[in-house]
């Protein structure tokens, strides 16, 4: 475009003239959106007006949260809010900088370190998301003359991560180590890459199923692969809270071990944890962490003293699996389809798109906050509300909830 030459609303003004052109952009939004919510596949966005507890508010309405991944009630606890305010007086709101200039507090270390043991591994890196994880570990590791062995239902930062590692990306099917074992063997007999890492999430988050980390392990010890758990869903959840790996024994084994600070241990960030060489790479060659301003203080004292409750007892989690039990029961005794989860995780699969937005949105009129949960999050034809009791629920609110989710299945015909 000429210096003289700019637009207004898609229109092309130069030199005083108006030349008409199409907006393609908006065409192609106005078009695709629409599509979108003919197919009940868009989702509005709701702001709270409380904090994310077991009861929320929205437009005035109390809700029962049941869409919440604050497994154990942390978001909300006293003593976190102590920690961070504490922090927040000492260091300030934020870090400053990158770490590898003038942005690594002690806290920064402090929080590494307690994340390694929490973990069971030599050391740990901190980074400002789960998803950064991902997006930073595998492309700092994985290239082009490489493959990744990766099962079909990873999480999208998994599959994000993969792409820009540029590495050849060959899909198992979910769960399926027969299929693993197949194309493990086909990659490594073909000669065409250098190195082979087979990648899975610990829980996966929409049916609460978990990955078959001890048959993983043999595949991978048979073969050479560099293993990879993205446990985001785990920790905080198995393995008197240090997660999957740890829950199978299997602290030795895995390389990688990913994890997120924002789901069970209620704050923001994300962790790699393994054998000290892999994370003194990563702090020199993962670009989130080097182009990327470190994680707040008051962020990061906050998950120190998550840790340390963690640490320190399993009472939490009890409460959480207790009340997991109570709503799979009590939603399967009404008759819903729940799926096959081995975790807290209760899906309440509905089917078709359009019948799980109004059963999202009857549940929501009637007290209930569980939000529907449609391609592409999940395959077309498999659309579900995701349920996610919390330890900070009490037996009162479920059973409001499970009486609320029978008359809404009775009124629009999916229960007897």
């Amino acid at each position: 475009m000429q210096e003289n030459a700019f637009r207004i609303s898609g229109t092309l003004i130069k030199g005083g003239d108006v030349i008409v052109s199409s907006n393609v952009l908006a065409s192609f939004l106005k078009e695709n959106l629409e599509d979108l919510k003919s197919k009940g596949l868009y989702n509005v966005i709701d702001p709270l007006e409380s904090s994310n507890g077991p009861v929320i508010k929205i437009a005035g309405q109390e809700l029962i949260n049941l869409s919440s991944n604050n497994y154990l009630g942390l978001a909300t606890d006293p003593r976190l809010k102590e920690a961070a305010t504490a922090a927040i007086q000492k260091y300030g709101v934020g870090a400053g900088a990158v770490r590898t200039i003038n942005g690594t507090l002690e806290l920064h270390v402090k929080l590494e370190e307690k994340l390694a043991a929490f973990k069971h591994t030599q050391a740990a890196i901190a980074y400002q998301s789960g998803f950064n994880c991902n997006m930073a570990a595998i492309s700092a590791v994985m290239d082009k003359d490489d493959a990744i062995l990766s099962d079909e239902l990873n999480h999208a930062s998994i599959i994000d991560g993969c792409r820009l590692s540029r590495a050849k990306i060959i899909g198992f099917k979910h769960s399926d180590m027969a299929d693993l074992r197949a194309k493990a063997q086909q990659a490594k007999e073909s000669g065409l890459y250098k190195k082979i890492m087979v990648i899975t999430d610990g829980v996966f988050s929409m049916d609460g199923d978990i990955a078959k980390l001890p048959e993983m392990v043999a595949i991978a010890e048979e073969y050479d692969l560099i293993t990879y758990v993205d446990d985001a869903h785990g920790s905080g959840v198995l393995g008197q809270g240090a997660g999957t790996v740890k829950h199978f024994g299997l602290s030795d084994k895995i390389d990688f071990q990913i994890g997120t600070l924002s789901k069970a241990l209620g704050v923001i960030g994300g962790y790699v944890a393994g054998k000290k060489d892999l994370i003194d790479w990563l702090k020199v060659r993962s670009r989130p962490f080097l182009f990327s301003t470190a994680l707040p203080p008051g962020d990061v004292a906050a998950c120190i003293m998550a840790i340390d409750i963690l640490t320190n007892s399993t009472e939490l989690q009890n409460r959480l699996w207790e009340n997991g039990n109570t709503l799979k029961k009590g939603l399967k005794a009404l008759g819903f389809n729940i799926g096959s989860s081995q975790t807290p995780i209760t899906p309440c699969i509905i089917g078709e798109e359009k019948q799980t937005q109004a059963f999202s949105k009857r549940l929501y009129a009637k007290g209930v906050y569980a939000k529907a949960i449609v391609f592409p999050t999940v395959p077309k034809g498999t659309g579900r509300v995701r349920n996610m009791p919390t330890a900070a629920h009490t037996p009162e609110m479920l059973e409001r909830a499970l009486a609320i989710y029978a008359e809404v299945g009775k009124e629009m015909g999916i229960l007897s």
